[in-house]
């Protein structure tokens, strides 16, 4: 990937107003009646998705679906043409540091049939997002969010506590994985035998690694080359951008894996600058055939290309 690529403008948003989920067990299915999901055809910029988003009466509005945020973001450019009222300013922490930031509150914001939500989202310019807002967990929370890259599609589910794991599909690997702060943190991924830990990060257009994994890596890692990359609040900082031999995750291997190292505030929030840990952008993700995220129940499914 060059190194001027745009997808490189968008790194990671992760607010400090967090859900708990409670941890489940696994094995066969409760008796419930299937929800009814959500289908969306997924829209691109720069690498990420997009999906339309109505805000009131408003819209749609392409917003960038990112899994690896806690809070949604709406532009400063939209909130002003919608005339959003102000909000209180909150801290933010960024791939690049922590902020004060504006908020403004948006009345109600759902995606297709679904939603329609009260929130208060902090406001930045269009410029720094990519697009015209994102799309975080605060919305996406209490649903499972299937991506089929086969079809361009994303499916919304809304998905309650189980307490007992579907089992398998044909070609489905499961993964469980642990809430932090709401987010979902998985450790079926290793280098060499070393764990990993990892967050699915769909707002990425590339992979990041900690200083950690770096290190693990430093035999099995092509030169390292240094690249500009420009965050969610409009300031760059310097990464050392380079390939990884082999990555194992959930029983596939990732061969030749690019990954931007940096000890960004994202993993020190999560306390993962002391363990080898990977924020998996869509560069990685875009390599399965469907992925599904069921926050919920902590759980990750995935189908790898036929072939």
């Amino acid at each position: 990937m060059p190194s001027d690529a745009p997808a490189m403008r968008r790194l990671i948003l992760v607010s400090l107003a967090m859900a708990a989920v409670a941890p489940g067990a696994s094995v066969a299915q409760d008796p419930t009646p299937p929800p009814t999901p959500t289908v969306l055809d997924i829209g691109s910029a720069d690498d990420r998705m997009t999906v339309p988003v109505s805000i009131g009466n408003s819209g749609p509005f392409h917003f960038i679906v990112d899994t690896g945020a806690q809070r949604t973001v709406i532009s400063r450019e939209l909130a002003g043409k919608l005339g959003l009222p102000s909000g209180r300013d909150v801290r933010l922490t960024a791939m690049t540091g922590t902020s004060n930031v504006a908020t403004v509150m948006i009345p109600k914001i759902s995606v297709s049939t679904m939603g329609g939500t009260s929130i208060e989202a902090p406001s930045l310019e269009s410029r720094n997002l990519g697009a015209l807002g994102m799309l975080g967990l605060d919305t996406l929370q209490g649903h499972a969010l299937t991506i089929d890259f086969a079809k361009d599609t994303m499916t919304l589910t809304p998905s309650a506590k189980r307490r007992r794991s579907i089992s398998a599909m044909p070609g489905e690997i499961v993964v469980h994985g642990q809430n932090l702060y709401g987010q979902l943190i998985v450790s079926d991924a290793s280098y060499r035998g070393q764990k990993i830990r990892v967050i699915l990060d769909t707002g990425s257009g590339i992979t990041m690694g900690n200083m950690a994994l770096k290190r693990s890596v430093a035999h099995g890692a092509k030169a390292v080359r240094p690249v500009a990359l420009w965050g969610v609040t409009g300031e760059s900082m310097e990464v050392g951008y380079t390939q990884i031999d082999k990555v194992d995750f959930a029983g596939i291997t990732f061969s030749h894996l690019p990954v931007a190292f940096s000890d960004a505030e994202p993993f020190r929030h999560f306390g993962l600058t002391e363990k080898p840990a990977l924020l998996l952008g869509m560069d990685a993700l875009r390599l399965f055939r469907r992925v599904k995220i069921d926050f919920p129940n902590r759980e990750v499914r995935i189908m790898v290309m036929d072939g």
